[in-house]
């Protein structure tokens, strides 16, 4: 598995990209080029989808504050792309505090932090500051804001990898790639989604398709559910919108619609056994997750994340920087997720091959003097054996059993070896 997830975030990290142009095509390639099987879709600018429509590609090059009293730049694009408001138009004249201040963007509840900020849709400019910074710039009174911006008629860019299998239903992973400089929000999800894209290819003969995209977050959703709408519904039958999987802090599980999809099942399956798991509805979702289960669509999808979106303290600032990613955070989050993967190669629905409770002790899988004390591996055994009946997925036993399905799926592959348990 020759993907160093940490490597891919930390040579993303730099650059600025928006839901369209350079920085997004630039980002995407860097992946394609890991992942050749990734393929670009381009959506022209102006396009409907749905109620919505494809904006034009933005480029920006330079943007700053400069006070005329301190002699100083603020907000130096060059120095951190956060400090212009993403999409901002075109600007280069001299204006007074009062109107730099209505354009002029802080967290005053953490003073050392600059914010993220947009505006995808209205037509704005603007510049992120630390609330510190912005004490500095307050003694001034003439300013100079400059944002060396543009726009044109393009394309969104987005990337999909689809992978067939023998059986044409599809196993669902969706990340967004459209963020500036963060690297748990925004890089964590793309490297994640490379190490499965990379595994996947690594199975022979595998038995489900798997779809795999990464797209600018909401409109690039729902641009790719306009144009493979039938597709996804015909044959998704498990998905997972991948964000914010980068950190140690703990493992988060926001619902599909209804909250009892395969999805659903399956990730929370994974996720037994895993220290500080929180559980969100679909109430509290805020990434596409919200689109993939959108009336017309309703897809069954899960989102997955370490510390969720918007619940972690450098969400949306400059701290969501490279320490707060790791290596470790990263690989527990790909374990989550390959063993979804191995439960679907594997084992999806295991089967006795034995009538009544097989002998495991002339196997020598079974403590053959018998005695009080509990044998819990081997007990683990007989509780998969008797739920491998044909009527319940290995999502659906590991839930009813508690067993973590990483642990279950070895079990199964140990009887299935005695010829005990086969799948259907």
């Amino acid at each position: 598995m020759n993907v160093n997830m940490f490597k891919i975030i930390k040579d993303l990290f730099p650059i600025c990209r928006s839901i369209t142009g350079p920085g997004i095509k630039k980002s995407l390639k860097y992946i394609e080029n890991i992942i050749p099987e990734f393929k670009r879709v381009k959506i022209k600018s102006g396009t409907k989808v749905f109620d919505w429509t494809v904006p034009k590609e933005w480029t920006i090059n330079d943007a700053y504050i400069f006070d005329f009293k301190n002699k100083k730049k603020f907000a130096d694009f060059k120095k951190l792309n956060l400090h212009v408001v993403n999409f901002s138009t075109p600007i280069n004249k001299i204006v007074n505090k009062m109107e730099l201040f209505k354009n002029l963007y802080t967290l005053p509840d953490q003073p050392k932090l600059v914010p993220y900020v947009t505006s995808y849709y209205k037509k704005n400019w603007g510049f992120c500051v630390s609330e510190n910074d912005k004490k500095k710039i307050n003694r001034g009174n003439k300013f100079k804001v400059y944002i060396n911006s543009s726009f044109k008629n393009g394309y969104l860019d987005l990337s999909h990898a689809i992978f067939k299998g023998k059986k044409n239903k599809e196993i669902f992973f969706s990340t967004y790639l459209c963020h500036p400089s963060m690297a748990n929000n925004e890089l964590s999800g793309p490297a994640l989604i490379t190490k499965v894209a990379k595994y996947i290819k690594s199975i022979k003969n595998r038995e489900y398709s798997y779809r795999l995209v990464i797209l600018p977050e909401t409109i690039g959703s729902i641009s790719y559910i306009h144009k493979f709408r039938k597709n996804l519904k015909k044959n998704i039958i498990c998905g997972f919108n991948l964000s914010c999987v980068g950190d140690e802090r703990e493992y988060s599980h926001i619902s599909s619609k209804y909250g009892n999809t395969l999805s659903d099942i399956a990730l929370k399956s994974a996720l037994i056994g895993k220290k500080k798991i929180k559980y969100y509805s679909f109430l509290e979702r805020g990434s596409d997750e919200r689109q993939y289960c959108s009336p017309g669509v309703n897809l069954p999808v899960s989102g997955f994340s370490r510390s969720k979106y918007g619940a972690y303290k450098e969400y949306h600032t400059n701290a969501d920087n490279l320490k707060l990613v790791t290596q470790k955070g990263l690989e527990q989050s790909f374990d989550v997720i390959k063993s979804i993967i191995d439960g679907f190669e594997k084992c999806f629905i295991p089967k006795s091959k034995i009538v009544c409770e097989p002998n495991l002790g002339s196997r020598n899988l079974y403590h053959t003097i018998s005695h009080k004390k509990k044998y819990k591996s081997q007990n683990l055994k007989l509780d998969l054996i008797s739920y491998s009946d044909g009527k319940m997925n290995i999502f659906e036993i590991s839930e009813k059993t508690k067993i973590p399905l990483d642990t279950i799926i070895n079990e199964y592959l140990i009887l299935k070896k005695f010829n005990i348990l086969d799948k259907i």
